[in-house]
């Protein structure tokens, strides 16, 4: 693992699989840290507070927010997100790496105010692929579906704004090349790499 704290900030459109391979990295390795985002939408019902997401109101929001509390923060198909300051600290204060689950925004916002962090963006194999993910998560309604769909090819056109880029098609390969960038071993996943910015192409085509 590598020796220094560092803040990793991770992105992908909805679907592409960031929270399964985050999890299973951070059982692993007791030195990745998630920094649990602020959100004002309601939990899904495999998620709980304090855990996935400290679930607030819109009041509490803003009152955090007004108060400085937050790094950055975005608004989500209607709903709110934000990282803690005070949290990211912490992590770090303990010599941990701190993770940032975020979207592309978020990401924009956390580089100017600390553009020493490392930012990593996950992709799907494919457009198709990423629409069956949806579906058959069974998390989201129809509707919620297809705002995401239409949202998510936005999402993908950002990746090159990123340090690493990693494309999700097999799960352990994917978990092996993210925690290759965790051990600051990630070359293959740099977005300036010829045969990766290739296959990022065909993707969005």
């Amino acid at each position: 693992m590598n020796n220094n704290t560092n803040l990793f900030v991770i992105s992908a459109p909805s679907g592409a699989g960031k929270t399964s391979l985050l999890k299973t990295l951070i059982k692993r390795n007791k030195r990745l840290n998630y920094s649990i985002s602020y959100t004002t939408r309601t939990p899904r019902k495999n998620e709980t507070h304090g855990q996935d997401y400290f679930f607030v109101s819109t009041n509490a929001f803003n009152n955090l927010k007004n108060n400085g509390e937050f790094i950055e923060y975005a608004n989500v198909f209607g709903n709110l997100y934000a990282t803690s300051k005070t949290q990211v600290r912490n992590i770090i204060k303990n010599n941990l790496h701190a993770i940032l689950e975020i979207d592309w925004q978020g990401a924009q916002q956390v580089r100017e105010s600390m553009p020493e962090c490392i930012s990593v963006f996950i992709l799907p194999p494919s457009q198709k692929a990423l629409k069956e993910r949806l579906f058959n998560r069974d998390t989201d309604t129809k509707e919620i579906i297809a705002q995401r769909l239409n949202e998510a090819y936005e999402d993908m056109t950002h990746w090159n704004e990123f340090d690493y880029c990693i494309i999700n098609d097999n799960f352990e390969t994917a978990a092996a090349e993210l925690e290759a960038i965790f051990n600051d071993e990630g070359a293959i996943s740099l977005t300036d790499n010829p045969a990766l910015i290739k296959k990022i192409n065909k993707i969005l085509m």
